[in-house]
């Protein structure tokens, strides 16, 4: 006959595994949490074979912690993939570091993108993103120059550089470069120009850039960036009606360009034509309601045409905005070499 002990026993026995393996697990983390990795590994071993699951990521971790980012991958990556696992988060991170470190940046950035759906505001995250897209631009930019050191795009690549140094004497001569070696590559000459008018806003240089801005039109005849340039070119040169044909053409192309748009209301203010310019306006407010710019250029005009009522309205508006406008001339210098908004 079977005594109530043959029953209880297994049970205690049992529990007293279920405390053990729990024990090691609860070890086996705080190990990894002071980086004691050799001492986790040892510890959380058994309980991941068990199919523990946190004993397993802790274990993965341990692994790519300890350098053996290999064996770990597969663990992190898959449970990374999991919505509802409570380690999605670190496994995920541990294995973009992972697949970072060697070498394959596109797995790294897709984990961290899937990861972003769940986590958009984690700092970790956004952090880990920018490392590994630089990571993956500096092995680019590499190879690039190792392997074609004489195409046009490492001199474009060059001058881009050297502009985001501001040393735009050498951004100039890159490009000039890159441009020797394709002449009708697009975008160059609007570059060119561009860096010429960073670097001076003398007389010369300003030709200088209305050249460049008219050879892209040359090849891209549609870069409503280059007709808004020459359009500020030309404002600067005093000849308003060529730039006011330029904003016209670069808000045909674009219109959805404000800046474009701005300048052409400004343009046709300064022409004492202000109903012209209230219409053009306006129409920048419709698109961009909370545009300071426009709304600041609309209230010059509407005082300047003696409707007070509007003006004061529109000054209204600037004040719940709160920011004080800018000069018109250093809105300017600030709008040339600026690129209009992609397309909606």
């Amino acid at each position: 006959m079977m005594r109530v002990t043959d029953l209880i026993l297994p049970v205690f026995l049992a529990i007293g595994q279920f405390s053990f393996c729990q024990n090691a697990i609860d070890s086996g983390i705080a190990a990894f949490n002071q980086g004691r990795y050799a001492s986790a590994l040892s510890q959380l071993r058994e309980p991941a074979k068990k199919g523990d699951p946190a004993a397993q990521v802790f274990f993965a971790l341990s692994q790519a912690a300890s350098g053996d980012c290999a064996s770990a991958l597969p663990t992190l990556a898959a449970q990374s993939q999991k919505a509802k696992n409570p380690f999605d988060r670190m496994a995920g991170l541990a294995a973009a570091k992972c697949y970072s470190a060697g070498g394959n940046t596109t797995e790294a950035m897709a984990i961290l993108q899937n990861l972003k759906g769940r986590y958009p505001d984690d700092a970790d995250l956004l952090y880990l993103q920018a490392k590994v897209s630089m990571k993956a631009f500096n092995d680019a930019t590499l190879a690039m120059f190792q392997r074609v050191p004489s195409s046009y795009r490492v001199h474009q690549l060059s001058a881009e550089i050297f502009e985001t140094q501001n040393r735009y004497a050498d951004a100039v001569t890159e490009y000039r470069k890159a441009i020797e070696v394709n002449p009708t590559a697009p975008d160059l000459h609007f570059r060119l120009g561009r860096a010429l008018l960073l670097e001076s806003h003398t007389p010369a240089a300003l030709e200088q850039a209305s050249a460049e801005f008219t050879a892209e039109l040359k090849i891209s005849p549609e870069d409503s960036a280059s007709e808004f340039q020459l359009g500020q070119i030309s404002t600067v040169q005093g000849n308003q009606v060529d730039a006011r044909l330029h904003f016209k053409r670069a808000v045909d192309l674009s219109p959805r360009f404000i800046a474009a748009w701005i300048a052409l209301g400004k343009n046709y203010a300064q022409a004492k034509q202000y109903a012209d310019a209230i219409s053009v306006l306006t129409r920048v407010t419709e698109i961009d309601p909370d545009n300071e710019g426009a709304h600041y250029a609309l209230l010059s005009v509407f005082r300047n045409a003696g409707q007070l009522d509007k003006a004061r309205a529109e000054k209204i508006k600037l004040d719940s905005l709160q920011k004080v406008p800018e000069g018109e001339f250093s809105d300017f210098l600030k709008k040339l070499g600026e690129k209009p908004p992609p397309q909606e």
